[in-house]
């Protein structure tokens, strides 16, 4: 079996195809409500043709992984330490350049989402190890950058469950375990589209 290597990077979240046109492989995911396959991991986009004798001629996306760079989102940070009224973050990206220096963001409880803020559950929302897709609200304090999740489109696009594997989101709250379909609950970034 014969494969195109492609050098594209993608982040999670990325859309890779429609499920009409490809499979979703390894590092790739199709959302049943759209029919579309996304990135579930940050890496470089591959297309592997299906095999001469298969009845399914729709050829396989996958991603894998760069261990150089890491599980790198656009504009983003790992979440690192989760308490009840805020969230640590290393950030990695700023846009779609990585950062050379470490520097720190927080998460507070009101900037986790813009509706409901006294509901928020910083335990809920985000679990150490998420990748996380944020904006900077300001310079903070001296120790770090105050970050907001207060928009659709913001929040985890990455997540390991206790099985090791790579979530993937069922609805703004929740991903689920590929492996175990166990259900986590979280503060899901919606996919662009």
């Amino acid at each position: 079996m014969e494969e195109e290597k492609e050098a594209v990077m993608v982040t999670p979240g990325e859309v890779l195809g429609r499920s009409s046109d490809v499979k979703a492989g390894r590092g790739a995911y199709a959302a049943p409500h759209n029919n579309t396959v996304y990135a579930s991991l940050t890496g470089f986009r591959r297309t592997i043709p299906p095999p001469p004798d298969s009845p399914d001629k729709r050829p396989t996306v996958e991603v894998t992984g760069h261990k150089a760079h890491g599980p790198v989102p656009q504009p983003g940070s790992i979440v690192t330490k989760v308490m009840a009224r805020s969230a640590s973050a290393d950030i990695m990206c700023v846009g779609s350049k990585c950062v050379r220096e470490k520097f720190t963001g927080i998460i507070r409880q009101q900037d986790v989402r813009a509706t409901e803020i006294d509901k928020v559950d910083m335990h809920l929302s985000f679990h150490p190890g998420d990748i996380v897709k944020a904006l900077v609200l300001s310079l903070g304090d001296a120790r770090a950058y105050f970050l907001s999740t207060a928009k659709n489109e913001l929040g985890v696009v990455s997540a390991e469950s206790i099985a090791g594997a790579t979530m993937v989101p069922v609805s703004w709250t929740e991903m689920q375990c590929p492996v175990t379909g166990q259900i986590e609950q979280r503060k899901v970034a919606k996919a662009a589209s």
